[in-house]
């Protein structure tokens, strides 16, 4: 069955967004665009806090690890849609699509686990102050940013290993622009049911137990900023408020992807759009306009 996989199938042909060669015109511009605005803006952010001495504290400490992994996330897919829409025969070799899928759970997964990382260190701040120096070391924040990047690749190890060793020997399309799981699996010459249950309860797993983490943590960071504080009431929950919509924006198109029992295939592709694209662009704009140090660093800038 190996020898099946290696010598049959040596690359997959990818559909992607659409037929039409005027749209796909009209999409390249505004796909490069985005993703050229993607790419200075969480480069930007990264730089900003590394260079301002206002900025090293553990909220920004992880927060530019959040803008490097959405550089990182966008990069894996993106680049390739945008030169696929400059060719008739779109393909990708099969070495290429288990990197993809290895690359995209990987700061996928990581982004996650970061994100409740930034929930707890809220969750310090606002439910515990007096001991948020003590707490939010330096190594604390040094640890979480690598338990994140762990988990990551762990859950990215495991998804691959489930799928590389398929037999790929019929149909090779992907209707997406890029190679994911549910639509890779789909193609394998078996019957992959059970796979496919496994594949589900482990992304599944990972991405239910931090949502849950973060509803959590910002339930009760909420519940006490509004019972105990007066001070500080506005700025607390701004900065809550910014999470939560990063939050709502990662988890919300990976929850329909992954955990949603029906594929309709042009919301998924709609979907896999907002996650691999729009949400990377997305977090450094949030983080930007409701955030007053980053706005004050952005100014002495000038």
């Amino acid at each position: 069955m190996e020898e099946v996989n290696q010598s049959v199938v040596s690359e997959f042909i990818i559909l992607g967004l659409c037929d039409s060669w005027e749209l796909q015109a009209v999409l390249l511009v505004i796909f490069s665009l985005l993703y050229l605005i993607t790419i200075l803006g969480n480069i930007f952010i990264v730089l900003l806090i590394i260079s301002d001495l206002h900025l090293h504290s553990p909220m920004y400490f992880l927060l530019a690890n959040l803008s490097f992994i959405d550089f990182c996330l966008s990069s894996v897919t993106t680049p390739k849609m945008i030169t696929d829409f400059l060719k008739e025969k779109k393909t990708i070799s099969f070495g290429g699509c288990m990197c993809q899928v290895l690359f995209v759970h990987f700061f996928g997964g990581g982004e996650m686990v970061l994100l409740v990382s930034m929930a707890y260190d809220r969750y310090v701040a606002i439910c515990k102050p007096l001991h948020y120096s003590s707490i939010m070391s330096r190594r604390t924040c040094i640890g979480l940013v690598l338990t994140s990047w762990i988990i990551g690749f762990v859950h990215s190890i495991s998804q691959l290993s489930m799928i590389i060793n398929l037999p790929f020997c019929g149909p090779r399309e992907l209707d997406s622009f890029f190679c994911d799981i549910p639509l890779v699996i789909k193609l394998a010459c078996m019957d992959t049911y059970i796979l496919e249950m496994l594949i589900n309860a482990d992304s599944g797993v990972l991405a239910t137990t931090c949502f849950i983490l973060l509803l959590i943590s910002y339930s009760y960071i909420l519940i006490t900023v509004l019972l105990h504080s007066k001070d500080g009431t506005s700025k607390a929950l701004s900065t809550c408020t910014a999470h939560i919509t990063v939050v709502v924006l990662f988890f919300g198109p990976c929850i329909f992807i992954y955990l949603w029992p029906l594929s309709i295939t042009w919301v998924d592709k709609f979907l896999a759009v907002f996650y691999a694209v729009i949400t990377p662009l997305l977090n450094p704009a949030i983080y930007t306009l409701r955030n007053k140090e980053i706005k004050n660093a952005i100014k002495r800038l000038q």
